[in-house]
């Protein structure tokens, strides 16, 4: 499978490629925004590692254009800690998001579950209901049998709700079972995923009808 990094930190870029190489994966870098979004357009990329803080374009500027024409899964790097820096993150579709200095073993790890996500084949492939209809083999979403692109977790949790319609998930059970039970993140972060899924499927976002919020408990896909 073929990863891009994308760092200005060369010595950093160097040490991921390795350990990611000697994992089998095809390694492709970068050094700035541009180099990712014309890097991203190689579709034989699977996942992307990208920085927030770089030279000519950042990472957020990235992600938003990559986002126009690739849903490829972006884990996210960043010497900032501030909650609200992770949600703009996620705001521009970014799946993960991992803050400097981080063991290269925790990054390995989230590389290797999120493609295991992303590359699982069902045999149940087409859900529909209502307006709304994924395939999970080709990862692909509807929205009244037209085309919307989401992102990677964006996917993986619309896939959950609708696969599972009326059964109401909280955002601390959402957070454990699409990021990861060792993942650790504000629940705002499974708002905005929810706030962006509205966005894309819904025919009114301001009034949904099939992502729903039970007020004080979480979220659930009506049927």
């Amino acid at each position: 499978m073929k990863i891009l990094i994308i760092d200005d930190e060369e010595l950093l870029v160097k040490g991921i490629s390795y350990n990611l190489e000697t994992e089998g994966y095809q390694v492709v870098t970068g050094s700035n925004g541009f180099d990712a979004v014309n890097l991203a357009q190689d579709p034989d990329v699977k996942l992307i590692v990208l920085d927030v803080m770089m030279p000519e374009m950042d990472g957020l500027e990235a992600c938003r254009r990559i986002r126009q024409f690739s849903n490829v899964p972006i884990i996210m790097l960043t010497a900032k800690t501030e909650d609200m820096d992770k949600l703009l993150g996620f705001d521009c579709g970014a799946d993960d998001y991992l803050t400097k200095p981080f063991n290269i073993l925790e990054l390995k790890a989230r590389i290797r579950a999120i493609l295991r996500r992303t590359t699982k084949r069902d045999s149940d492939t087409r859900i529909t209901h209502g307006t709304i209809a994924l395939d999970s083999q080709s990862r692909n979403a509807y929205k009244d049998s037209e085309a919307v692109d989401l992102t990677a977790k964006e996917f993986d949790l619309v896939e959950l709700l609708i696969r599972n319609p009326n059964r109401v998930y909280s955002r601390e059970n959402l957070l454990d079972i699409i990021w990861g039970d060792d993942y650790r993140s504000d629940i705002r972060t499974v708002d905005v995923h929810i706030r962006r899924i509205r966005e894309k499927l819904e025919r009114d976002p301001a009034s949904p009808e099939h992502i729903l919020t039970k007020w004080g408990v979480g979220y659930y896909f009506k049927v």
